[in-house]
């Protein structure tokens, strides 16, 4: 962790501050291109907007997915107040991002709010694979 890393993780728990202070949930991020630049910043709005699915993390993963080259976004970091979620660490999985630095742990999150947390959804599968792997292998022959 360098002085920078530092300096980003602060800003990111500013925005976190600031969500909070709006009535959001208080969590914030951004992203810092290879040169050192703050590219983007969001915050969550999970509440003010309704959507289960605005998380900083995963609002600035389809940014640099849409507006980042290969390159660069490999060589770009995300600077959080919280380690994402699963869900939006799989979406800067598929954003190229290259790192992730984050201020408290899932863990740690958790710890701050006891009882927090989502139910466990029943999952069953594989099934139907003669079936299913057709259309994935038309596309890809």
């Amino acid at each position: 962790m360098t002085p920078e890393d530092e300096r980003f993780l602060r800003r990111a728990i500013e925005l976190a501050a600031g969500a909070g202070a709006s009535g959001g949930a208080p969590f914030g991020s951004l992203l810092v291109g290879p040169d050192g630049e703050v590219l983007a910043e969001e915050h969550n709005t999970v509440t003010i907007d309704r959507d289960i699915t605005a998380h900083p993390e995963l609002k600035l993963a389809r940014w640099a997915a849409r507006e980042l080259d290969p390159e660069t976004a490999a060589a770009t970091t995300m600077y959080t107040s919280c380690q994402p979620c699963s869900m939006c660490y799989g979406a800067i999985q598929r954003s190229g991002l290259g790192r992730v630095v984050f201020a408290l742990s899932t863990e740690q999150l958790v710890g701050l709010n006891p009882g927090a947390g989502w139910p466990e959804v029943r999952q069953e599968g594989p099934a139907l694979y003669d079936e299913a792997r057709v259309p994935i292998e038309a596309r890809n022959p």
